[in-house]
């Protein structure tokens, strides 16, 4: 019989974890998975909404920067409560709606996130159709690995 795996599990509590069924991130062993984050407040609000049209699509990405900024505010959050910082950070995966948007922002916010101008992590920025919410343009996974 296989022995089980020892898991930290850490959640938001925000409705999209029950309603999707997943934990915001994962701690195995000294590895942390990151669930794709978003730009959300306390209450599970999306902060700099993207406005859409009557079908849905984005009509306008100048919030991409507070979104991404807020993204990586709130994977500090959790990190914080593993002990971690965005300092143990060595991949992130940037999904976006609009690259070129991405791309004009992504330097800025990620400096001010890791505080560094060449964050020191492996970075892999993809163009996506659409996110989890129509109004979302940013969202960013991570694998994290703190000393120790």
């Amino acid at each position: 019989m296989a022995k089980d795996l020892e898991k930290q599990l850490e959640y938001f509590g925000v409705p999209w974890e029950e309603a999707h069924g997943y934990a915001q991130a994962v701690r195995v062993g000294n590895t942390i998975y990151v669930s794709g984050q978003l730009s959300h407040d306390d209450d599970g609000k999306l902060v700099g909404p993207a406005p859409v049209n009557a079908s849905g699509r984005v009509t306008d990405t100048s919030n991409m920067e507070l979104q991404m900024r807020t993204t990586y505010a709130n994977a500090a959050k959790l990190l914080a409560r593993f002990g971690a910082t965005l300092d143990h950070v060595v991949e992130e995966t940037i999904y976006v709606t609009d690259v070129d948007a991405a791309f004009a922002v992504a330097g800025p916010a990620r400096e001010a996130a890791y505080g560094k101008e060449q964050p020191e992590c492996a970075s892999t920025l993809a163009g996506v159709t659409r996110l989890a919410f129509p109004e979302q343009l940013v969202e960013i996974s991570f694998t994290v690995v703190p000393p120790g």
